[in-house]
C-alpha cells in the first residue's frame, strides 16, 4: 500500500514539475462555469470527462484525435459504430479507464499526463479533483437554457476555439449554423399549427423503460425549429412516460434515438416485448425513424448539429424542404468542415446506425 501511495505522489511531483516549466507559458481562458483557467500556450494531451458529444466537436477542429489521450466510455461506445474513426483513426487508441461514471479515477487520470480536462461545468467535484491535481480544468455547458440546441452549439465551438486558438474557423462552423437555422426558420415561417405534424421523441427506451423529451429539452427545440409540433410538449424536461399516453397523443411522427437499441422494424413488426405499437398513428403509416450517427449520435447537440437541422425539416416539412438531398449535403459537410470525403457506405452507415451503438 505504501509503495503504490509513493508512486502516486511521485506521479503528481513528476507532473507538477513539469507544469511549473511551462507555467509562464500560459494563456487564461473564461470557461462555462465562469471560471478563469490558465492553460498551455501548446496543447497537445487532453482528457475528457463530459459531455458525451465533445470528442467530435474536437475533431471539428481538428483531426489528429491522438491528442484526445482520453474520452469517456459513453463517447468510445459511439465512436466505435460512428464515422469519427473514419475522420480521426487516433480516437480508438484513446484511454477510457480513468472514469467510471461520474467518477475520475485520480491515479489512472494522471497516468495519461493531461495538459487539460474538459468537464461537464455543473460537476464542480471533477472540477475540485482535477485542480488538487494541478490539471487544469475547463467546464463546458451541458445545456443552453430551454434546451436550446443551437445556442449550446455556438457555446461550445466558441469555447473550443478559444482554447485551440482557431478562432476564425470556430466563427466561421457557428456562421455557418446559423446560417442554415435562420434557412429553415424563413421557410417554416408561413407554415399554420394545423399543418405541423405530432412528433414524439423516444429519447430512451430498453427494458420496458420508455422516456422522452418534453418541453424545455433538446428534443421541444429540434422539433419547434424543423416545422413540427412536440407531442409531449405537456411534459417537462426527459421524463418516462407510458403507452397510455402514446396512445393519447397517437403521434404522426416517431423518432428513436440512439440512446436505445430499437430500430424501426422493431415497431413495424409489433416485436418489442410488453408493448403494443401497431395502433400508433406513425407505426401504421411507417413514420418511424431512427435518429442518425455521425460523429456522434445526432439527438444531443454534436458536431453534426447543422445536418441535423435540415435533416428533421426534411421529415416534419418535406414539400417546403423537397430540394435537400441529405446525402449530397452530409457529403458537402464532411469535406467542408472535417476535410474527408465521404464514400456511399460511409453516409448509408450514419442514416443506417447499428443497434449496438445504443451501449454505453
Amino acid at each position: 500500500m505504501k509503495k503504490l501511495l509513493a508512486g502516486a505522489l511521485a506521479v503528481v511531483a513528476f507532473c507538477s514539475c513539469t507544469r511549473q516549466s511551462v507555467k509562464e507559458q500560459t494563456r487564461v481562458i473564461t470557461d462555462h462555469a465562469g471560471r478563469e483557467i490558465a492553460v498551455p500556450h501548446e496543447i497537445t494531451r487532453i482528457v475528457i470527462t463530459s459531455p458525451w458529444p465533445l470528442p467530435s466537436y474536437f475533431c471539428i477542429f481538428n483531426s489528429e484525435a491522438k491528442k484526445l489521450v482520453g474520452i469517456p466510455p459513453a463517447s468510445m461506445a459511439a465512436a466505435r459504430y460512428s464515422l469519427l474513426p473514419v475522420v480521426s483513426p487516433d480516437i480508438l487508441h484513446a484511454s477510457t479507464s480513468f472514469l467510471k461514471g461520474t467518477e475520475i479515477n485520480s491515479e489512472e487520470l494522471l497516468k495519461l499526463n493531461p495538459d487539460v480536462v474538459f468537464y461537464s461545468s455543473s460537476n464542480t467535484a471533477q472540477y475540485d479533483q482535477c485542480s488538487a491535481a494541478g490539471i487544469p480544468a475547463i467546464g463546458f455547458e451541458g445545456s443552453a437554457p430551454d434546451g436550446d440546441v443551437i445556442a449550446t452549439f455556438e457555446h461550445r465551438i466558441t469555447l473550443l476555439g478559444e482554447v485551440l486558438g482557431l478562432g476564425n474557423k470556430a466563427k466561421e462552423i457557428i456562421d455557418y449554423a446559423y446560417a442554415v437555422h435562420d434557412e429553415i426558420e424563413s421557410r417554416i415561417a408561413a407554415v399554420s399549427q394545423r399543418e405541423k405534424p405530432r412528433a414524439l421523441i423516444l429519447y430512451g427506451y430498453r427494458n420496458g423503460k420508455i422516456e422522452t423529451s418534453g418541453n424545455n429539452s433538446f428534443g421541444q427545440y429540434w422539433i419547434d425549429a424543423t416545422g413540427g409540433e412536440n407531442a409531449a410538449k405537456e411534459i417537462q424536461g426527459f421524463s418516462e412516460i407510458n403507452m397510455e399516453q402514446v396512445y393519447a397523443w397517437n403521434p404522426d411522427i416517431i423518432y428513436i434515438t440512439n440512446f436505445t437499441p430499437y430500430q424501426p422494424e422493431d415497431f413495424y413488426n409489433n416485436s418489442i416485448a410488453g408493448h403494443d405499437w401497431s395502433a400508433v398513428k406513425a407505426v401504421r403509416e411507417g413514420k418511424v425513424y431512427k435518429f442518425p450517427l455521425g460523429m456522434y449520435r445526432w439527438f444531443p447537440p454534436s458536431s453534426d448539429t447543422p445536418l441535423v437541422l435540415k435533416w428533421l425539416a426534411t421529415h416534419h416539412q418535406p414539400k417546403l424542404f423537397s430540394d435537400i438531398d441529405m446525402e449530397a449535403e452530409t457529403k458537402a459537410y464532411y469535406k467542408r468542415f472535417y476535410g474527408v470525403e465521404l464514400r456511399d457506405e460511409d453516409v448509408a452507415m450514419i442514416f443506417a446506425p447499428a443497434r449496438e451503438a445504443a451501449d454505453y
